[in-house]
């Protein structure tokens, strides 16, 4: 028989391993939990893209242009003057981009099957030793046609409805981008509202002064990287353009916006670029060592943006590790396409910075940044603490 002390720790050891299994059970179901809700939210964004995409779209648009709308208004422009004069010169820009892009993008299009054909004539010296296995691979695809059944045909499905699909296809786009458009101006328009709303949902003074410091830093930040990283990009597509047309390249404006456009891809955007680069150039040109020329000029202008001029200007406390930049390309695009690849990059810069934001989300962010960022981070943190004691 038990004594009494030895019973009472019986009793405390059983109550404290209750509890432990008890936290441990609503860890998992926390984490269930929160495996549901991502679940849920992936499938809303995929099954509800055509509502989302134009919504997130409007946001980055109106997180770029804020620091804009701000500088106007302490100048005296009223929100509602800028936002307008800044949409109106988006729809412009668009516009007048998609109308000088669509004659030669349209050509490009038209003229695949003889690019591809001139580029296999070009590369053929480089591909002779392998002239006899291919030769090999025709004449067994031969055999196999010639061995089919004489009463058998082949069937060839037409294409049905190709000019509703294309109609279909550009009155959602047209959709898509009033969508965008419009919400990024009364976004930009509404000013504070949205702060003076945020601040109403909470009681204390303590509690309204956090959250609005929150906010207002995780705004400054994200619309500071958009707007530096888009003048960015149209700078390389600018001077990319510039030197291919300096080198004969034929469309420079094509691969300058391109450049532009798909540098909101790092890493895949890049060399996206230099290879269509160099397929363009090796058909263009009789000479191949200067045909190269073309491609090589583009990776040196990447490579000083990548590593120079990106970091010197944004800089490297919002750099996102290449894992993480390739998971997200690769989901969005699963998800929403070309658009989700291109805003995939800004989406994980507004999601580090929120998480940096909050000391329960910390982890999430410290994932999401490069290894070195980190390091420097902590080694500013521990030389505040020093300065402040």
């Amino acid at each position: 028989m038990k004594t009494e002390p030895a019973a009472l720790a019986a009793g405390v050891a059983d109550e404290q391993y209750s509890r432990a299994e008890a936290r441990a059970n609503l860890r998992l179901i926390r984490s269930l939990l929160i495996g549901i809700f991502i679940l849920a939210v992936t499938a809303a964004f995929y099954f509800g893209r055509a509502f989302f995409m134009p919504v997130i779209l409007a946001f980055l648009l109106a997180l770029t242009l804020t620091p804009i709308v701000r500088f106007l208004r302490k100048s005296g422009i009223p929100e509602v003057v800028s936002a307008t004069m800044l949409v109106l010169f988006s729809i412009f820009a668009f516009a007048s981009a998609g109308y000088l892009l669509s004659g030669p993008v349209i050509d490009l299009i038209n003229n695949t099957s003889s690019i591809g054909q001139q580029l296999t004539e070009r590369l053929a010296q480089f591909k002779r030793p392998l002239a006899r296995m291919m030769d090999l691979a025709h004449q067994l695809e031969a055999l196999t046609e010639t061995s089919q059944e004489p009463g058998v045909q082949r069937v060839a499905v037409a294409p049905s409805g190709i000019l509703s699909t294309a109609a279909s296809n550009i009155l959602d786009a047209g959709t898509s981008i009033t969508i965008v458009f419009v919400l990024s101006l009364f976004l930009l328009a509404s000013g504070t509202l949205f702060y003076e709303k945020i601040i109403q949902s909470f009681a204390s003074l303590s509690q309204k002064k956090r959250a609005l410091r929150v906010v207002y830093d995780v705004e400054r930040e994200i619309s500071h990287y958009l707007l530096t990283v888009a003048v960015i990009n149209a700078g390389l597509g600018a001077v990319i353009g510039l030197g291919l047309w300096g080198l004969g390249m034929p469309n420079p404006l094509v691969w300058g916006a391109a450049a532009a456009l798909l540098n909101f891809l790092p890493y895949v955007g890049a060399l996206i670029t230099i290879l269509l680069v160099a397929v363009i150039a090796l058909i263009s040109f009789d000479s191949i060592s200067y045909a190269l020329l073309a491609p090589a000029f583009v990776i040196l202008c990447d490579i000083v943006e990548g590593q120079f001029v990106t970091p010197m200007v944004v800089g490297r406390r919002l750099e996102i590790n290449a894992v993480a930049i390739f998971i997200a390309i690769a989901f969005w695009s699963w998800l929403w396409g070309f658009v989700g690849a291109l805003m995939a990059v800004p989406l994980l810069v507004v999601i580090k910075v929120f998480c940096d934001h909050f000391e329960g989300l910390s982890h999430v962010g410290n994932f999401l940044a490069a290894q070195h960022v980190t390091v420097v981070e902590e080694e500013a943190n521990e030389q505040d603490s020093k300065a402040a004691a």
